[in-house]
């Protein structure tokens, strides 16, 4: 199984895997547990193999959405990541402008009332690094 993560040096890597239509997003090896579980966070379902003494963990958007709503989960998660800090790949045919407009706007809206919500992680939002072709 190829890490894309691992291979491109980056924290999270949002790609559909080929062959497939499942958007996964991967971490590299030995990603801090406190990702993988932003990652849930945001609605991403953990996967990792070998069970029960994981040596690789991925995450994948639900398979039960539709095709847009995948797309749409997967984009507004990246604000968030990299609000906390994390380096963030998306490849053209999964991210939609819109949807990461509205998540940055929603991120900036918690961040300037804090008493309403929970405080966002510090960091400024930025767009995500120019995607890779992948295999």
């Amino acid at each position: 199984m190829a890490n894309l993560a691992d291979e491109y040096g980056t924290d999270v890597e949002i790609y559909i895997k080929a062959l497939t239509t499942t958007i996964h997003a991967d971490t590299p090896t030995g990603a801090p547990a406190k990702l993988h579980d932003l990652l849930e966070q945001l609605g991403l379902e953990r996967h990792e193999y070998p069970t029960g003494a994981p040596l690789y963990i991925w995450h994948t958007v639900p398979e039960h959405l539709g095709t847009d709503e995948q797309k749409c989960l997967a984009t507004r998660a990246i604000p968030a990541l990299l609000l906390a800090g994390y380096k963030v790949n998306c490849t053209p045919d999964i991210f939609d402008e819109a949807a990461y407009r509205q998540a940055v706007h929603d991120a900036r809206t918690r961040a300037a009332h804090p008493a309403a919500q929970p405080p966002a992680p510090a960091g400024s939002p930025s767009r995500p690094a120019p995607a890779r072709q992948t295999p």
